[in-house]
């Protein structure tokens, strides 16, 4: 993109008054951005108030210093990429949405953005140790068949769905809240670097952008807008999770949900969830099958918390079998089994070291997917 075009669009989102709805209603009625600009105040007040009118027919102060930090970001690499609307490489599925961003800023492979197969997993920051062996694992499986997992960088099911992903050698998109020249949460630094060589990260925020709370309502549009589906693994009654599944139904996709243990804060959102019509999952193998997606590798449906390896992944393990999958105590435990405080102590030890079993908040213990 040339140095003036950039500016352009950047100082119709910078002007005052201006946000995406406003730079919209300018673009349809006068066309792209410089034609904007050359605008008597008479036409601009056809579609803006007096107030947006003027402050269109000047440059912002900080107009200049965001150009110079744009293009010296986009020439730090060839994955850089900004998109504006009228780019023909910017993603078709975003422009069908009714509020579209004006800009996207894109550090990966733009290609991904138009990857056939394509499904939003999302979820609790807080997850249960299933939930988020249950993320991994769906996304490892759906990586394996090919699918792109989309997602938002965010802690707990999201780092896992895009761990999962990778894993399971597919691409991954992260849509992000903040500008691409932060990392939100830092935690997530490598696995974004990973993303990046792998996939791509997505921001519709300018560089520099922080990652406020007020970002991430706006965030979960793109995310529902860019997949086929969104798969929903824990989430509590107020979680966003919630906000990304009701736009991915407002904008006709599929909404899925994973159930979960009915003493479980986190399962709750994806209850209501089914109870207001998404689909019940227990595999990968029940999205690629509803979505109609190809699975070039055969994938055998495998249930969610089952290993490959063999049947349900734990074995005639009895002390497995005594926990069942909701969080249960040591005191329950010995009622369960008979064993012995030592003994059993020991045992969940062991079971923990191997993966089986996690150790939660209040000495509970719960049985693992990936055990």
């Amino acid at each position: 993109m040339q140095r003036q075009e950039l500016a352009a669009w950047l100082r119709l989102l910078l002007t005052p008054g201006v946000g995406k709805e406003t730079a919209r209603k300018l673009l349809a009625a006068f066309g792209l951005p410089e034609a904007v600009f050359q605008q008597g105040l008479d036409a601009l007040q056809t579609v803006v108030g007096p107030k947006t009118a003027h402050a269109l027919q000047q440059a912002p102060d900080e107009l200049d210093a965001q150009v110079e930090r744009v293009l010296a970001w986009l020439a730090e690499g060839a994955q850089r990429h900004v998109l504006t609307l009228a780019d023909p490489r910017f993603p078709p599925d975003l422009l069908q949405m009714a509020d579209p961003p004006v800009l996207l800023y894109v550090m990966g492979d733009l290609e991904v953005l138009a990857h056939p197969r394509r499904l939003a997993m999302v979820g609790s920051r807080n997850p249960t140790p299933q939930g988020e062996a249950n993320a991994h694992q769906f996304a490892h499986a759906l990586g394996q068949a090919g699918v792109c997992v989309v997602s938002g960088l965010a802690l707990g099911v999201d780092g896992a769905a895009h761990t999962g992903a990778l894993e399971g050698g597919a691409p991954t998109i992260a849509v992000v809240g903040s500008g691409l020249d932060r990392v939100y949460p830092r935690r997530h630094l490598s696995l974004a670097h990973r993303i990046a060589a792998h996939g791509a990260i997505v921001s519709e925020y300018p560089l520099g952008t922080p990652p406020l709370n007020a970002n991430f309502p706006q965030r979960n549009r793109l995310i529902a807008g860019l997949s086929q589906g969104t798969l929903v693994v824990e989430a509590t009654l107020k979680s966003g999770s919630l906000i990304t599944a009701r736009l991915a139904a407002e904008q006709g996709r599929e909404v899925f949900a994973i159930p979960g243990s009915i003493h479980a804060p986190q399962s709750r959102g994806c209850h209501a969830l089914i109870r207001q019509g998404a689909k019940l999952v227990e595999s990968a193998q029940d999205i690629l099958e509803d979505l109609r997606m190809v699975d070039p590798r055969d994938l055998s449906a495998t249930p969610a918390g089952a290993d490959e390896g063999d049947g349900d992944g734990i074995g005639p393990d009895s002390l497995l079998d005594a926990m069942g999958f909701d969080p249960v105590s040591l005191d329950a435990l010995q009622a369960r089994t008979g064993l012995d405080t030592p003994h059993l102590q020991a045992r969940l030890l062991e079971l923990e070291l191997d993966g089986a079993v996690g150790r939660l908040p209040g000495g509970l213990f719960q049985r693992l997917g990936r055990g």
